[in-house]
């Protein structure tokens, strides 16, 4: 088919006929007459017609369509990004409930979204140290590197400029979550802070805890022989539409099984509901000495069992030298070594009593325009 004058215009959101003085009203009157005759037989509004002294112009927005149908203004195409809908609860060890606990945490909306936990080592009580201190620095300073250049959106890299920025004594583990607009979820952690995805009613991915031994995580520190970034446990994850992430301190993993979880996460109505959902039977459960627990189950399942004491402080050792809260290192050993020697505290069932920080995050995935001029057209 050949093409007609309209044709071109429709091409173009304006079409400009430059023209000599002498055949400029020709011309005018035979695209005029075009138009309006295309638009005429498509059964659209006569088009905006405005003449010049040297061109006639043509709204491109009221020009019929191959099928006679009035084509609609062009508009780029939206694009898809992901980003986490976040939501955050919080209960401190019953005994700290006063001074609000010693975990700390950070959330940010920019870009995809990020998060952050870091759970103090409960242990620098010993030395008339606040364990909160460390932590609470810890989580300010990543909050506040977010959008230094050298971070980059790397966790890994953010932990190390956090750290480095802390000037508190102490020591914590720690998780930063970093989603890409893309979906890929990136992941640093060092010690026994979790986190699980959880996709159409399974966990699809969990982290595991870094530990020198049972209950002695990983964790940075103040001191030169703790860990540091380099020791962060890495993970990429893709993320589908949906998928939550159940993250927080191991006071939540301690009294929690997986099931909970899914079915916890399946009956709230959102990421809020769901936080404090988990966060509140996690407590209900560390207090509850006929619950078998998965910190009590991990215990048996290295070979001794947890006295009374160590659940009821919930508390992390320091390093691997130091202490455990207020009872010595050493007895903690001996129980566990020499058990034949000392009286046996058979608690194999029972919660353990400990901060809690639960984070739950879910991926949408939301429109954006394109910038202008950055779409096809």
């Amino acid at each position: 088919m050949a093409s007609s004058p309209f044709c071109a215009a429709a091409a173009a959101c304006r079409l400009a006929v430059p023209a000599e003085r002498a055949p400029v009203t020709r011309l005018r009157r035979g695209l005029v007459v075009a138009v309006r005759a295309a638009a005429g037989a498509g059964g659209g509004a006569n088009p905006v017609i405005r003449q010049e002294e040297d061109k006639v112009l043509v709204d491109a927005a009221v020009l019929p369509t191959a099928t006679g149908d009035v084509a609609k203004p062009l508009t780029a195409s939206p694009r898809f990004e992901a980003v986490l809908s976040i939501g955050t609860h919080m209960i401190p060890h019953p005994r700290k409930s006063a001074s609000g606990g010693e975990d700390s945490l950070f959330t940010a909306s920019g870009a995809g979204g990020v998060f952050g936990i870091a759970d103090g080592v409960s242990g620098w009580a010993e030395k008339d140290v606040n364990p909160a201190l460390f932590s609470r620095e810890l989580m300010r300073n990543s909050s506040n590197f977010l959008n230094d250049d050298e971070v980059n959106r790397d966790p890994q890299i953010l932990l190390m400029k956090a750290h480095a920025a802390t000037s508190s004594v102490g020591s914590a583990t720690v998780i930063i979550a970093m989603l890409e607009k893309t979906g890929t979820l990136k992941i640093a952690s060092v010690g026994d802070c979790g986190l699980k995805i959880i996709r159409k009613g399974q966990v699809v991915f969990s982290i595991y805890p870094q530990e020198h031994y049972f209950d002695c995580p990983y964790q940075i520190s103040s001191e030169a022989a703790g860990q540091t970034y380099q020791d962060a446990l890495v993970c990429t994850v893709n993320l589908m539409e949906g998928d939550t992430i159940v993250s927080g301190s191991d006071g939540l993993f301690d009294n929690i099984f997986d099931q909970e979880i899914i079915s916890i996460i399946s009956e709230s109505a959102g990421v809020d509901e769901s936080a404090k959902a988990l966060a509140e039977l996690a407590r209900k459960h560390s207090v509850d000495v006929t619950f078998d627990s998965p910190y009590s189950i991990e215990a048996r399942s290295r070979g001794f069992d947890v006295p009374w004491w160590k659940k009821l402080l919930g508390a992390k050792l320091i390093g691997m030298h130091k202490l455990c809260a207020k009872i010595p290192c050493s007895i903690f050993h001996l129980t566990r070594s020499v058990s034949s020697l000392v009286p046996k505290f058979r608690y194999t069932a029972g919660g353990k009593m400990d901060d809690i920080t639960v984070v739950v995050a879910r991926m949408n995935k939301v429109a954006v325009p394109e910038e202008e001029g950055g779409g096809d057209i």
